[in-house]
């Protein structure tokens, strides 16, 4: 291939590159809008799960809220679709059982985002949030928090776990193709361990209780992702064991290799 022709698939490849972020940006937007529209009863349905007062510390707080809101939920809505894009631009150059796996994953990839949200709202956050209120009262501190901290300290916690709940959709794919296998997973535990401690001192507050809250789903999903991959491989294992019967049953019914084999 010339070098014109490898420019020229380039440019194309760019061009399709920067057709599939436009579309996702729209909807994005579109999606960001409705969400701000909204963002006022969503903030209302949290309000019913806290006893203590929110308080305006600033007079852009309020602003700041619904924008934090209206890009979570264009976020979520939005998620599929670029999960659907980037499958579609990097699909071409896959081969067709790793381009029908990768489609396979977007759905479950969506679902365990979804997933991750709940569990680190109704599970992982309160946990954090009910120790530093206990902390905070056994000082005489009266809980009145400001709603743009409240939210953006809910915010720096919830996304970065379900983000992490893709984990298991990473590994099974990466395993598919061949990359990963459980062996591999096994061997390197304790790195990753150490990897998850790290992530879940940078995304939790300051205190052990808080690491803990979040470093023990984190084990729950990378041991959850080391079976999904074993059962991923033990088929792996199955259908080459299949392929070399197959392989070794069309030899022997050669009739050149038969006579071959009579020459000598």
């Amino acid at each position: 291939m010339s070098n014109q022709d490898q420019d020229m698939r380039v440019v194309e490849h760019l061009t399709e590159l920067r057709k599939r972020i436009i579309w996702i940006l729209v909807v994005f937007i579109a999606a960001f809008i409705v969400g701000f529209i909204y963002a006022g009863p969503v903030v209302k349905y949290f309000q019913k799960d806290i006893d203590f007062q929110w308080s305006l510390l600033s007079p852009a707080d309020g602003l700041r809220v619904y924008m934090q809101f209206a890009f979570v939920i264009a976020l979520v809505a939005t998620l599929p679709l670029i999960l659907y894009h980037v499958w579609r631009f990097v699909s071409p150059g896959l081969r067709p059982e790793e381009r029908k796996a990768a489609g396979i994953f977007i759905i479950p990839a969506f679902l365990l985002f979804l997933l991750g949200l709940l569990v680190g709202y109704y599970v992982v956050f309160p946990m954090i949030v009910h120790f530093m209120i206990k902390i905070g009262t056994e000082l005489g501190g009266k809980p009145m928090y400001g709603i743009a901290q409240y939210f953006g300290f809910m915010f720096n916690i919830v996304l970065p776990l379900a983000l992490l709940f893709e984990l298991p959709i990473v590994v099974m794919f990466l395993t598919r193709l061949r990359i990963l296998n459980p062996v591999r997973l096994t061997k390197i535990r304790g790195y990753a361990y150490l990897a998850l401690i790290i992530v879940a001192s940078l995304i939790s507050p300051p205190d052990f209780v808080s690491h803990l809250s979040v470093f023990v789903p984190l084990v729950v999903l990378y041991e959850f992702s080391v079976v999904l991959s074993r059962i991923v491989y033990r088929k792996q294992l199955r259908q080459d064991e299949k392929w070399e019967k197959e392989f070794y049953a069309d030899e022997e019914d050669d009739p050149v290799l038969d006579v071959e084999e009579d020459n000598k």
